[in-house]
């Protein structure tokens, strides 16, 4: 008995340490950037330790993130390679990928291929192959669907933009980055491919005029005005009356819920992705926002680009914007902003002491800290387009510059 026992400890000892080299394994290969490491990572991987034909799935994971970065990167070659081995892709994995043919057939780049490619996934999809935990199958639908207007199968991209209703449960939800905005958008597109100008040109205009926008919108609104009335003569000063009006909506919102209840910022030490000190109460003179997030937080990511704009568009002036991440260290976010490609000053909250100091409530949640150092508004989660969100935190910071130096807020 003695001896039985002795066994299975043995066994059980030689499974933990295994499974326990096998997350770290899995932990060094999610923190290289590069696709060119994570390829050699992998075949160093497998060489020193093959698949087991038992478990045909031990490398799938890596399989299918690497099919995903070598997308990413433009590679189609090596993309179809290790999607031949058949990876099942993970949700990240499905969202990233459904993210990148987007862009393209949003862009109009590789139209042929996301055709190709967003068909295949939307067929092993049918079948369950993949964790589609985020509904990414209607969005694909509309990437084939606009890929098909776009190479002339009219039919097709009508059946398929209107059959990706039946699976969008999130286009309405602010959630992902862009959801209802990329919607309307490809949808007045496949119009204005279907030769519905009018229907087309009245969609778009909607869309700016309530925010539900992004900078494709607006050009592919320029395009569309032109095919509609048949010049392009006052297309700009047409499109600036609809963004004006979405902003000086928002604008009145958001000088609604200013509060007269004003909290000073704390006088806690963060820590920005070198380890250095920081203190938000040194930034007295600028007009400072900060914003809580996380790296598995997708609301708090989707407006990344928007803040962005916030600050080139604030370059010349008094003016800061911090992400303050909650619960993660700089070995998670630092590979992370630089996979993503994100230029934000990103700052530590240690032990959540600024975010429990301000009474967050959660992320993404954003503070508008004025010159005087005084906080008297707030914004909880995320708009649902970048022209809002862009809008919203654009008339929140003159709101403050406005109180804090009484002069008056105003839009170009």
């Amino acid at each position: 008995m003695k001896k039985l026992i002795l066994l299975l400890m043995l066994i059980s000892s030689s499974a933990y340490a295994q499974q326990a080299a096998l997350k770290i394994a899995a932990n060094q290969f999610k923190a290289l950037v590069k696709v060119e490491d994570e390829e050699k990572f992998y075949n160093d991987l497998i060489a020193k330790g093959p698949a087991d034909h038992a478990k045909p799935d031990q490398y799938n994971e890596y399989r299918a993130q690497l099919a995903v970065d070598w997308l990413t990167k433009g590679n189609i070659k090596k993309y179809k390679f290790y999607k031949n081995t058949n990876p099942k892709f993970t949700a990240l994995q499905l969202f990233d990928l459904s993210n990148l043919l987007e862009y393209w057939v949003d862009n109009n780049i590789n139209v042929a291929e996301v055709e190709q490619i967003s068909n295949q996934i939307l067929e092993e999809l049918e079948k369950k192959v993949h964790d589609d935990t985020f509904n990414r199958a209607g969005i694909l639908l509309e990437v084939n669907a606009l890929a098909n207007a776009n190479l002339g199968n009219i039919g097709i991209a009508m059946r398929n933009i209107e059959k990706s209703g039946t699976n969008a449960m999130f286009r309405d939800i602010p959630y992902f980055r862009n959801s209802k905005a990329n919607y309307l958008c490809r949808y007045g597109a496949i119009l204005a491919a279907a030769g519905q100008y009018q229907r087309a040109l009245d969609t778009l205009s909607n869309a700016v005029r309530n925010a539900i926008s992004t900078k494709t919108t607006v050009s592919t609104l320029k395009e569309v005005y032109q095919k509609a009335k048949g010049n392009s003569l006052d297309v700009d000063m047409y499109i600036a009356s609809l963004q004006n009006e979405a902003y000086n909506k928002i604008a009145k919102e958001v000088e609604k819920a200013w509060t007269a209840e004003t909290k000073k910022v704390p006088g806690i030490t963060l820590t920005d992705m070198n380890g250095k000190a920081v203190k938000l109460s040194e930034y007295r003179g600028k007009i400072v926002v900060i914003d809580f997030w996380s790296t598995v937080c997708k609301p708090c990511v989707a407006a990344f680009p928007a803040f962005e704009r916030i600050v080139d568009f604030y370059r010349n002036e008094p003016f800061k914007f911090f992400a303050i991440n909650e619960g993660e260290q700089p070995d998670i976010v630092k590979p992370y902003m630089d996979k993503k490609g994100y230029k934000l000053d990103v700052l530590f909250d240690n032990e959540e002491a600024l975010f429990k100091a301000l009474g967050a409530l959660g992320t993404p949640q954003k503070f508008i800290i004025d010159a005087n150092g005084n906080i008297n508004q707030t914004g909880i989660g995320y708009t649902g387009s970048d022209d809002k969100e862009f809008y919203k935190l654009r008339a929140m910071i003159e709101l403050a510059k406005r109180h804090s130096s009484g002069k008056s807020a105003a839009i170009n």
